[in-house]
Parts: C-alpha cells; sequence; structure tokens
C-alpha cells in the first residue's frame, strides 16, 4: 500500500522523486523518505507527509542523479522517523525501499540477531536489507546475486528498490505481489508504484512480472528471474495523459472524480453499446462467451466499494441472466473452504487491480478449476494478468482514496456484463436489452443533471455535519448504494455511518432513532417504491431527520421528508448509478464542513496490497 519511486539518469534525482511521492501519497502518507547516492549514502526521512519531507531537508545537500523514494502506510511499526523508510544495511552503503510485506521476517530476524545485527527499526524491511547484505558478507557475492538469493528466502509481497554507495551506476528492483512500473527514457530509467510519476518523462514502460529482477544502469536495463535466467521485455506505451493526475482547478480530488463522471461512465461504454442492434461488444471476454452463458453459478469476489458494486452485479445478472450469484468478501473467501467447480465462473472486482486480498482468491478459484473474468480500472495491473479475460472501466486514474467514480465505472461494467449474458442465454427480449442499452446510453447525460443538485447537497450537509452517527437505507437493488453512502461518509468526514435494508430497519437499527439521527434513504419510483415509504413513515414517527433520494417530480415523499434530493426518471437497473451521486457530493461537503482531509482520510490508503 506504500508509494515507491527510483530514478537513475542524468537529472537532479530528489525533484524527480519528491514530485513522484506526491503524486504516490493517495497509497500511503504516514511518514515518507529519499536516499540519494552521491558518492555518499544521503537519507532523509521524516514521519508525516511528504511536504513535511522537504521542509524537513531543505537545507541539505540534494545533489545526485540516483536516488530513490518512499511515502507509507504502516504496516509493521507505528508511523514513526525510525520506522520510515529507506532502511539501511549493517554498514550503512545499502538502502532499501519496499511496499508489501515479508511474512516470514520474524524468523529471519532472530537468526540475523544470532549472527550480531542490531535493528533500529520495527518494520519487516530493515529485515529484508540486512539479509542481502549477511548473504553478501557470508557467499562473497556481488550486490545482484545477493539480492536474487535474498528473495528466495523470504515469503510475501513486495515490490523494492536497493541502492548502494559503492555501485553509485545501480539501482535494483524487484517484485512479487506488489505492483511495480519502470518507465524507459533516454539513458535515464524511473520506478514507480503506478504510472504517474512517470507519465510526465516518458510514455514508455515496462510491467515487471512476479518474481523477476530489474537491474538498470544510466544506459541500459537487465531483467533476470530468481533462477537468473536472462528475460526480454515486453515495452509497452502509456496511454495516461498528465492532466488526468492533476486536480485541474478543483480543490480536492475526489470532486473533481465525483464530476468526471459523466466522462468516465462514457469511456466505460465507448465501443461496446449497439443500441439499436441489442447487442453489447465485450471483445475482452468473447472468447468466454458460451462459458459464460453454460456457467451453473457466478461468484463475485472484491472488497469495499467494489464489493458494493458485486452487489449490484448480483441483482442485475440474476435479474436479466437468470444465473446464481453469490458475491463474497475476497478477504473471508480466502479464508474459507469454498465449493468451487469447472462450471464456475468467478468475477474478480478491483479498481486498482492489486488487491491483494482479491488476487489470492483468483488463485484459489484458479486451482480448482474456475474461469476468471476480471473487472479493473488500471491498465498492466495483476489481477488482468492473473484473469482468464475480463473488461478495463476506463475511468481513469482516481487519486483520491474514497473511491467515486470508479464505483459508478464498474457498476457500469457489470451492468454491460449482465445484458451481455442475457443475450448469450436468450433471457431477456432483444427489444428489453435495446430499451436498457438506449437508456444506458443517456446516463452521463443524467449524471450531469444530479451534478446540478450540489448547491442544494451542500445545504443539508451543513445540516448533518454535527451529527455523530447517520443511517443510509434502501431496498432492493439500492441497498448496496446505501451501504456505499455509508461507507463514503465514514472513511472521509468519520461519522459512524451504517447501511441497511430499509425492510431489516425494524430488526434492531430503529431503537438508534431519534431526533438527532440523520437517516439518508434512497427512496426512487422504482418495484419497492410503496414499501419504501412506508419504512420513511415508521423513520418520522420516531422523530428521525430524514433526507430522501427520489425520483424527479416525486409529491409523496417531499411531503413527508426533512430534505430530498431529486435525481432524473430511469430505468430500475440504472438508479444505483445515479442515486450515488449526491450520496458522494453529501459525504464529501460534509467532510470538507468538518475540516477532515478529504483526499487523504486517516488510516486509509487508495490500494491495499497487503492483508
Amino acid at each position: 500500500m506504500c508509494g515507491i519511486v527510483g530514478y537513475i539518469g542524468h537529472r537532479n534525482a530528489w525533484e524527480i522523486i519528491i514530485k513522484g511521492l506526491k503524486r504516490l501519497e493517495y497509497r500511503g502518507y504516514d511518514s515518507a523518505g529519499v536516499a540519494l547516492v552521491n558518492g555518499n549514502m544521503n537519507i532523509y526521512k521524516k514521519t508525516g507527509k511528504v511536504s513535511d519531507l522537504e521542509n524537513f531537508a531543505d537545507s541539505a545537500d540534494l545533489a545526485g542523479s540516483l536516488g530513490m523514494g518512499h511515502t507509507r502506510w504502516a504496516t509493521h511499526g507505528e508511523p514513526s522517523d525510525r520506522n520510515a523508510h529507506p532502511h539501511l544495511s549493517r554498514n550503512q552503503k545499502l538502502a532499501i525501499v519496499h511496499n508489501g510485506i515479508i511474512e516470514n521476517y520474524a524468523s529471519i530476524k532472530e537468526m540475523l540477531i544470532q549472527k550480531g545485527h542490531t535493528f533500529t527499526s520495527d518494520t519487516d524491511t530493515e529485515v529484508l536489507i540486512k539479509l542481502i547484505e549477511q548473504i553478501q558478507l557470508e557467499g562473497e557475492t556481488d550486490l545482484r546475486d545477493a539480492v536474487r538469493m535474498a528473495l528466495t528466502h523470504v515469503t510475501g509481497a513486495f515490490a523494492i528498490v536497493i541502492a548502494s554507495q559503492e555501485e553509485p551506476d545501480l539501482l535494483i528492483a524487484a517484485r512479487k505481489g506488489s505492483p511495480m512500473v519502470i518507465g524507459i527514457g533516454e539513458d535515464e530509467y524511473f520506478i514507480a508504484s503506478d504510472a504517474s510519476p512517470i507519465v510526465e518523462y516518458t510514455k514508455q514502460v515496462y510491467y515487471p512480472e512476479d518474481n523477476v529482477l530489474v537491474y538498470l544502469n544510466r544506459d541500459q536495463m537487465e531483467i533476470r528471474d530468481l533462477t537468473n535466467l536472462e528475460l526480454t521485455p515486453y515495452i509497452q506505451e502509456l496511454e495516461l495523459e498528465l492532466e488526468a493526475i492533476e486536480k485541474g482547478g478543483y480543490e480536492h480530488f475526489m470532486l473533481k472524480e465525483i464530476h468526471e463522471q459523466p466522462r468516465s461512465i462514457a469511456n466505460c461504454m465507448r465501443g461496446r453499446i449497439y443500441a439499436d442492434e441489442a447487442r453489447i461488444n465485450l471483445g475482452g471476454i468473447s472468447e468466454y462467451a458460451v462459458k459464460l452463458a453454460q456457467a451453473k453459478r457466478i461468484i463475485i469476489v472484491s472488497c469495499g466499494t467494489s464489493w458494493h458494486a458485486g452487489l449490484v452485479g448480483e441483482y442485475l445478472i440474476e435479474e436479466y441472466a437468470r444465473i446464481p450469484v453469490e458475491v463474497e468478501y475476497a478477504s473471508e473467501f480466502r479464508y474459507r473452504n469454498p465449493i468451487i467447480s469447472e462450471e464456475d465462473v468467478v468475477i474478480a472486482i478491483s479498481q486498482s487491480g492489486e488487491t491483494a486480498d482479491t488476487m489470492a482468491a483468483i488463485e484459489l478459484a484458479k486451482k480448482a478449476g474456475a474461469t476468471i473474468l476480471g473487472i479493473c480500472n488500471v491498465v498492466g495491473s495483476s489481477i488482468p494478468r492473473l484473469s482468464h479475460a475480463g473488461m478495463y472501466t476506463h475511468a481513469g486514474p482516481e487519486i483520491g482514496v474514497a473511491s467515486t467514480k470508479a464505483f459508478t465505472a464498474q457498476v457500469t461494467a457489470l451492468t454491460l456484463l449482465s445484458l451481455y449474458i442475457a443475450r448469450q442465454r436468450g433471457t431477456l427480449p432483444a427489444s428489453k436489452i435495446a430499451t436498457l442499452l438506449a437508456q444506458l446510453q443517456k446516463t452521463p447525460q443524467l449524471i450531469k443533471e444530479c451534478l446540478k443538485n450540489e448547491p442544494l447537497v451542500k445545504q443539508i450537509a451543513y445540516e448533518i455535519k454535527d451529527s455523530t452517527n447517520c443511517l443510509f437505507l434502501g431496498r432492493g437493488i439500492n441497498f448496496p448504494v446505501a451501504l456505499e453512502g455509508a461507507l463514503k461518509l465514514k472513511e472521509i468526514s468519520y461519522i459512524h455511518a451504517e447501511g441497511y435494508p430499509a425492510a431489516e430497519m425494524k430488526h434492531g437499527p430503529i431503537a438508534l432513532i431519534d431526533e438527532q439521527m440523520p437517516v439518508v434513504v434512497i427512496a426512487t419510483k422504482d418495484s419497492s417504491y410503496d414499501k419504501i415509504i412506508s419504512n420513511i413513515q415508521e423513520v418520522k414517527a420516531r422523530k428521525g431527520k430524514i433526507t430522501a433520494i427520489v425520483t424527479e417530480g416525486d409529491t409523496i415523499i417531499s411531503e413527508i421528508a426533512d430534505y430530498i434530493i431529486e435525481i432524473p426518471l430511469c430505468e430500475e437497473a440504472l438508479t444505483p448509478i445515479l442515486a450515488t451521486i449526491p450520496l458522494q457530493l453529501l459525504s464529501y461537503h460534509i467532510a470538507v464542513m468538518r475540516g477532515c482531509n478529504v483526499d487523504q482520510p486517516r488510516n486509509l490508503a487508495k490500494s491495499v496490497t497487503v492483508e
């Protein structure tokens, strides 16, 4: 979950690394550090954000054209200067930055202590660099072989960069299960956890596979596996544009990304919809169309917001394609003994494509013979490579830690997938598919209408901002929207919030409702409309403060609720996309009014690459 940056070339490394770390700060912001090799090994690290590191090193010697940096999300050891990366070998001549977890670090650490090593941090990373040093000492091997041999002794996930004071023209990088991309410039190379620190300098990139080591000199890149076999890298061209990872005049990335949803959803649909023909083109999974159509069961595995999208997908696939669907938390799925067969299709959903639990769930399902389809946003990430086939959501970079446009793009992709399977199975008339596709094509414009309600949402946010609890209610396909609304509020504003099926409120949560309890209800005109009115009446009878998301023109709920936010009339299946927009805005403005760091909420990171 941490962010790493490395550089070797002819430019000032500090400037490139600091700028890169700021772009990766969504991955962690407990502490930051940089190592520069310029005759000496100069280490600068500080608890807090990258800006704190900049201030700390303001008057230091920052020369050098080789270096690496790290922004941390703490796993082993509390956030502190001593636990910040980079970490050093005993002789202070080797430095390492690391994203991931070394699971067997404790046994390795005990062995190293017996050999005379002492440790200055609580991290697993320091154990790895001292293991490399010990192997180098005992075997009289060069650094390359020492790193390679050390990696055969560790279990867990890692993306590492190593620099040596004694080899000032060499950077070593390696990965297993954690993301890494290498940027290839003119007599220079860049290393990063994703492409955002690289895109400013080059569009030529290489995504290392698992258990691959990359040796970088200023004018040469060499790739080898753990057996020391030389490999040929597959060089790709980045499609990412620099402006996509900048705020573009918005106060926060999250607000920018909320407002980007008309475009991100249009991008997700582009080239995939032929409404007049009632046809969906999903080239990435066409090879598995028959397998999908004949599946006895579909299992969706995901985490967090992606799990909520999966719940919407469950409604859609079962409604339209008539295939049983199970939605599993990947973190739970991987640790039990699930019943999986070769007739099952597993859909893995992840914005980053690097979610550790989801990747482990995929591996488990593949061993059982299931067909794996991935739905991801980040091109070149691990989950697409692990999957048999899949779909990119094409939402564009999402920098804000709280997911917004990725969620609605995932729901859009799942809508397309459900209709695609329905067409293959013949479970839905072509006329109905054509109607739904035509409606889906209008969604970007309908979202623009939803965004016009922002001033009203901001007023409602002011009324709710001082609350300590909030309840979100929905029924049917909008129950997952209630879960997502509650998650957004608690993760960025730190208000305790719960999402519940509206009908289940009477089985416990109604005990919490009084005049101090805000209740947000998704109450659009759909098949559950009459029932949701009854649920609203039950809340009102107990003096709860009701904010209702309603269909435009609703006159009944407006007489009951304290506040209403209208969304355009649409097909019931598409309401999750539209109803999500005001909930995102509500959470955003409440968090801003409470003085919270919206883009970097405490204790969170964007990409959960550790368990």
